[in-house]
């Protein structure tokens, strides 16, 4: 199986971005927790893809 460098991070960080944007809709959610997960979930999701296209083939 060839999965190509950043990837997993960028996968990953789209799964928590959804997240933290589900609990900044959320009423009862801590909004601080919810703009970290969601600011730490597209993080993810930058470094992922400069390494997606930094390892390009």
């Amino acid at each position: 199986m060839d999965i190509r460098e950043g990837l997993i991070p960028t996968v990953l960080g789209s799964a928590v971005t959804a997240t933290g944007y589900a609990m900044k809709q959320s009423k009862g959610s801590n909004k601080m927790i919810a703009n970290t997960i969601f600011g730490f979930g597209l993080a993810h999701v930058v470094l992922g893809t400069i390494d997606l296209v930094e390892h390009r083939r």
